[in-house]
């Protein structure tokens, strides 16, 4: 492109150009001359365009200003003045990002678009959204995302209620969330960093409108902007858009973003803190120990890229010395590391969960003891070069999953342009790299330990600590507190309080006049594809098995997916194989101690992983097939010794390691245990389905809550000889050349790397005959309410519409758009305060109806109750039909990465939809009308006449609703 610096270009100046040639991109940074906003665009062939905009939003208390602002500003602007334009863009938007994110000093409005204008309306509807938001016209605005006093009727209990406050409120229940929040306070005590961006539950009511509406006046402006473009767009048309439409409109102004350093400290920190367990629960093993270390400053990318190794070397690998030493030594069930390098003094954390009370000292001690002796000895080279692969592995591939390529460099860029340090320094990585590879034949991480870790007295030691009865307490005193203000408020000022909810009531029931929606730039059907995307798949054979080859470009990295047939194991060994999945590579194999193999994987791979499933056979009514599936990804020529690597991990595991496999499953446990409560609304999702078929039930058994009691049992009481037996088993029915269906990707000749390496695996396999079994899993409706330690519910109620004779249709995927950015999204999130809900309508006939982080029960399955009456009376404009139709095409159509082709190529395949059945789905979307939408009426009347319930979430709130359920109990015990 032939821009010359010093120029300007539609109101921006050229500061800078650089070729990255690690992205192949040449970056472009300007300032706009009015305004100082700063601007950044990678110019890419790829088409898959990015537009942020960002400001440094430093909060100096922990009410969620920045947070509720985020919500806020994207409920209505000047141009776009409707409830909702961020729901009506996803509605009929064909955006492949679309979201807004609150970090500890910055906000972040990305959104990304293939489709050019597609993308100057996300970027039009963003820029006003965040530049002139609604929020200074409506406080009810504030009320509804932030929080609010909640009354109804003089005679009831004063509550609060909010999006924000019930998100946090359920973020806060989690005793992971609660210690990640208070790492980054405990080491910079004296800054912004102290406080919670995101929004203290106790605080949030402390915030008031005045101060959140100061809040966006000081720091939502273009002189304190940080604005970034991607892909292959003409940059003088987009700069044009940018300074006509919005920058040309302000002048500069001098704001205070500033973000101060903390002053160093002079020995290390000790903070303690307490989260809720029930009564009746266990406290033993349940605390917490973070010690951590400022690292540094953000813009020195050397040490930016070392400790994301030397984080993974000592704590993430398998073979990572300072886990084996923390979990050897009994001091916790799960180790984990963090390097948070998105702030301005990064920092590293070494945690353990699960651990004793009195093990503080213990903890802290071994930590320093290991670390001095990995210093004195120095660290296996072999550790060292499997880390530094791994990283530089997922550093060169490039797959994000669903975020683009061109948001990952935006967050790399403002991890270091935020606080005035070269912005495109994390982005050449090859000299660090370099630098980084000499730890091969020096002493570099042993340096970079005494430095940072050792000798560094910028420390602090986080304890978490469980007690009984703190959430009761809470409850109690936020009661007392809420009565107390009830009671003081005069007849007058209960009225208006009365008054200001119904308000807020009227706003979030009153509909958008037509002139305001029609303000949202509609696409056209035109600008969508008709037919779906082929996915490449070829049946060939190597040696007597099937192999799925996906044809196209990899930049020479082989994706590689081995599925084994596991209907072959018995009813009983079912959850066997998640087992498994959790053992294999994580003890030794063949020759291998399980930290040689370890770095073998980590040297010669980008990873591999173990994973039972099931999948739907859609040819055959009630049908599923089931597979155990090993996926990895590694270079063409490495191919060989991989399959010899998985001959050992397969066939050959040593599972008379009874230590080690003790470690494996007490870590497992501890790690469903933490995650249970985040994950609330995947377990009751789960559960639903496991009430309504076998599959269902299958799943559970896997994955669910039944895994969950299956593998407590065996932690609590282990036998190393029954486990043995079982996996043995279960391996050896397994992992059988007749049992087997091979999936790659790559072009051509990568398959023929495929073809000369793995015919020495395929030969190491069982080839006996198979047999496969038939289970006949019992499931039945229920009513059923799962008890944790939370101050949020997750609310869940479905059923199976095929058992009417109801069929799969295509425009099902329609009525997931519409009743998740209409019906449900109004009634259960805005004005019920849940911070999401969804529905899926499964081909096989499971439906599922799920709240999020929800602060109510009964009033959300009375919502879900109404979706009938809802259907029953549905009318919209054909606008608006279209809207719905493009943003769910919108959704069949994500980009899809290299590692993801092929599995859902090989997932289609498996479970016999063909692409004429995809062709068919994608036609009844389009060619579907609001009469389309209202004949689902008696289906969805029959799911939901079911009556299959499950509800998990605050122990004191379930059981208040206790006439819902058949079945109530209690997950952690």
């Amino acid at each position: 492109m032939n821009l010359n610096i010093g120029n300007v270009y539609e109101g921006f100046e050229l500061l800078e150009k650089h070729y990255i040639k690690e992205i192949d991109s040449e970056a472009l940074i300007f300032s706009h001359k009015k305004t100082a906003a700063r601007l950044i665009k990678i110019v890419s062939a790829d088409d898959n365009k990015v537009f942020s905009i960002g400001f440094r939003t430093p909060p100096n208390d922990s009410t969620g200003v920045a947070h509720i602002l985020e919500h806020s500003v994207l409920c209505g602007s000047r141009k776009f003045d409707m409830k909702e334009p961020f729901v009506e863009l996803l509605k009929g938007s064909l955006n492949t990002f679309l979201n807004a994110m609150t970090y500890p000093d910055k906000t972040v409005y990305p959104v990304a678009s293939r489709n050019k204008k597609d993308f100057f309306n996300l970027m039009d509807v963003y820029l006003d959204a965040v530049l002139y938001p609604n929020i200074y016209k409506y406080k009810e605005i504030f009320m509804q995302e932030g929080w609010h006093y909640n009354l109804e009727e003089e005679n009831a209990d004063i509550t609060y209620n909010g999006v924000v406050y019930n998100e946090m409120k359920g973020a806060y229940s989690s005793p992971d969330s609660l210690l990640y929040r208070k790492i980054a306070g405990s080491l910079y005590p004296d800054t912004t960093y102290a406080e919670s961006s995101g929004g203290d539950p106790d605080r949030i009511p402390d915030l008031t409108y005045e101060n959140f509406i100061n809040f966006h006046k000081k720091y939502y402006h273009p002189s304190n902007s940080y604005i970034f473009l991607y892909g292959d767009g003409n940059i003088e048309e987009e700069l044009a858009f940018i300074n006509e439409n919005y920058l040309k409109n302000f002048e500069k102004e001098d704001i205070d973003s500033t973000i101060n350093p903390q002053v160093p400290f002079d020995k290390l920190k000790e903070e303690e803190l307490f989260y809720g367990v029930g009564d009746e629960e266990d406290l033993e093993d349940k605390s917490f120990y973070s010690l951590n270390f400022a690292i540094g400053k953000a813009g020195d990318s050397e040490l930016y890229l070392a400790f994301e190794v030397l984080t993974h070397l000592l704590l993430r690998s398998t073979a990572a010395p300072l886990k084996k030493a923390l979990i050897d030594a009994g001091i916790g069930k799960s180790v984990s590391g963090d390097f948070d390098n998105g702030i301005k003094e990064p920092y590293m954390s070494i945690i353990v969960k699960n651990a004793s009370k009195d093990k503080k000292e213990e903890f802290k001690s071994l930590v320093m003891k290991t670390l001095e002796n990995l210093v004195k000895e120095g660290i296996d080279k072999e550790l060292i070069e499997a880390s530094i692969n791994r990283v530089e592995f997922e550093l060169r591939e490039e797959d994000y999953g669903s975020y683009p390529k061109g948001l990952i460099y935006y967050l790399k860029i403002m991890d270091t342009w935020l606080y005035d340090e070269n912005p495109l320094i994390n982005l050449t990585y090859d000299k660090d790299l370099k630098k980084i590879k000499t730890a091969l034949t020096t002493n570099y991480f042993e340096q970079l330990i005494e430095k940072y870790i050792l000798n560094n007295s910028h420390s602090s030691l986080v304890a978490l600590h469980p007690k009984k009865g703190l959430n009761q307490e809470k409850t109690k005193l936020l009661e007392e507190k809420l009565k107390i203000y009830k009671d003081s408020l005069s007849k007058d000022e209960l009225i208006k309080t009365i008054d200001s909810c119904k308000a807020l009531k009227e706003r979030q029931g009153k509909e958008d006049s037509k002139e305001a929606l029609e303000a949202i730039p509609v696409l056209s059907l035109d600008d969508i594809d008709k037919e779906p995307e082929k996915l490449p798949l070829e049946e060939k054979e190597i040696d007597g098995v099937k192999v799925l080859h996906h044809e196209f470009h990899t930049n020479e990295i082989s994706y590689l997916n081995l599925y084994f047939n596991s209907k072959v194991v018995t009813k009983e060994e079912i959850p066997v194989l998640s087992l498994l999945s959790d053992i294999l590579g994580k003890v030794g194999a063949g020759t291998y101690s399980y930290e040689k193999l370890a770095n073998k994987v980590n040297i010669n791979t980008g990873g591999i992983s173990y994973f039972p499933y099931s999948i739907s056979n859609l040819r055959k009514e009630k049908a599923y097939n089931s597979y155990f599936e090993v996926s990895l990804k590694c270079l063409n020529d490495k191919l060989a010794i991989v399959f010899d690597l998985l001959k050992d991990i397969l066939l050959n595991t040593n599972l008379d390691d009874e230590k080690r496999i003790k470690q494996i499953l007490s870590e497992k446990r501890s790690r469903i245990e933490s995650s249970i409560f985040d994950n609330g609304h995947r377990i009751a999702t789960k559960r639903i389905l496991a009430y309504i078929s076998e599959k269902g039930v299958y799943d559970e058994l896997l994955t669910g809550l039944d895994y969950y009691y299956f593998i407590r049992d065996l932690d609590e009481n282990f036998d190393l000889d029954k486990i043995k037996e079982q996996l043995i088993s279960v391996s050896k029915k397994l992992f059988n050349k007749n049992n087997l269906i091979v999936s790659f990707s790559g072009t051509k000749k990568d398959y023929e790397y495929l073809e000369s390496s793995i015919k020495s695996f395929i030969e190491a396999l069982e080839n006996s005959e198979v047999k496969y079994n038939e289970y006949n899993l019992k499931y039945e409706n229920k009513k059923e309410a799962l008890l944790v330690q939370g101050n949020v519910q997750y609310v869940a109620k479905g059923g199976d519409y095929t058992n009417s004779g109801y069929k799969y249709n295509g425009a099902l995927n329609l009525l997931e758009t519409i009743l998740g950015f209409d019906y449900l999204w109004n009634n259960v999130r805005v004005k019920g305060g849940a911070y999401g809900v969804m529905s899926n309508f499964r081909r096989d006939g499971g439906t599922v109806f799920v709240s999020y982080r929800d602060p109510k029960v009964k009033e959300t399955f009375d919502v879900f109750d109404g979706i009938s009456d809802y259907l029953k009376d549905f009318d919209v404009s054909d606008r608006e039909m279209q809207k719905y139709i493009i943003g769910t095409i919108r959704k069949l159509d994500s980009p899809i990465s290299n590692s993801v082709k092929g599995e859902l190529a090989t997932s289609l395949y498996l479970s016999g939809v063909t692409y004429e059945d995809r062709v068919k789905e994608r036609g009844d979307i389009i060619k579907a009308t609001k009469e389309t939408i209202k004949s689902f009426e008696p289906m969805l009347r029959n799911i939901l006449s079911q009556d299959c319930i499950c509800a998990l979430g605050n122990e004191e709130k379930l059981k208040e609703n206790k006439e819902l359920f058949e079945n109530i109990e209690k997950v952690i015990k």
